[in-house]
């Protein structure tokens, strides 16, 4: 049974209870591959958990970069957030469509601008659909709210610092990517990228660390799948994945397993695989 932890992970059932605090901010942080042939923002219109707003992933980043939804300056976020009724005080808690996806991302991106008192709804919509919880159409109505942020550079890496990581084996780098695309069998999704993994990294796919029904291993689960996959968790662990989306439901499990030092790749493989005087590994 889930222990609920209002800084990591929720159930259904807590959200339920909590469903009309006013206080609590519900978040719908739906994000989808292109194979996956979803639309985030039109499911949210469709139907959402009452109160939610959504978090769109690909607009609260950074535009002026060439790499995918990247972390925005402090003062977009900020923007965003204030036109989004978030702040300062607020219990937040963030869902996606999928059951455990993106949500991990805007959990991790808030814990970044130094927001802690957010958590990931453990089974995301699905599970709150299949328990026939309240569902809503209607837009909240949304109150600007003072926030103020203070950014956790120890929380996020750049190209540089993993790329001395890799070298001086300094941290443990964890690729949430599938085994095919971490050994180089398979070809990336992304036009333009080279196929392989960062030299050093090993391989966790984020899917293991799921239940069937989109929910989160427990922690003994968490500690046991990365005792088994040799994963060295006396050093810091630096996650990465595609694009820094599902990198972040390693944060997420870490943090659940009770481990502190880790940071995320923003960027990732798609910055990685681009660079062709970047070093890749196969196999």
């Amino acid at each position: 049974m889930l222990s609920n932890d209002p800084q990591v992970l929720v159930s259904t059932s807590w959200l339920l209870k909590h469903l009309t605090d006013p206080d609590l901010r519900i978040i719908d942080a739906s994000w989808y591959l292109p194979k996956m042939k979803r639309d985030g923002f039109k499911e949210y219109e469709e139907k959402h958990i009452p109160g939610a707003r959504f978090f769109d992933i690909d607009e609260i980043c950074d535009l002026q970069s060439n790499l995918p939804h990247m972390v925005p300056t402090s003062q977009k976020f900020i923007s965003r957030m204030k036109a989004l009724g978030i702040g300062d005080g607020h219990q937040i808690v963030v869902y996606d469509g999928y059951g455990l996806f993106s949500a991990a991302r805007v959990w991790w991106m808030f814990r970044l601008f130094g927001k802690k008192n957010v958590a990931v709804l453990d089974g995301g919509l699905p599970k709150w659909l299949s328990e026939n919880h309240p569902i809503d159409n209607k837009k909240p109505l949304l109150r600007d709210r003072h926030i103020t942020v203070q950014y956790q550079a120890s929380l996020i890496k750049d190209v540089t610092q993993v790329a001395a990581s890799s070298k001086l084996s300094t941290a443990t780098i964890l690729d949430a990517r599938s085994i095919p695309r971490f050994k180089g069998d398979e070809v990336e999704p992304r036009p333009g990228l080279r196929s392989g993994h960062i030299p050093g990294s090993k391989n966790l796919h984020y899917e293991i660390l799921l239940n069937r029904d989109g929910t989160l291993k427990s922690e003994t689960q968490i500690r046991e799948i990365l005792t088994n996959n040799g994963v060295d968790t006396s050093k810091t662990i630096i996650t990465t994945c595609g694009s820094g989306v599902t990198a972040a439901i390693l944060n997420l499990a870490l943090e659940r397993a009770g481990y502190k030092d880790h940071s995320l790749y923003d960027g990732s493989w798609s910055e990685w695989g681009m660079y062709q005087d970047l070093k890749v590994d196969k196999g």
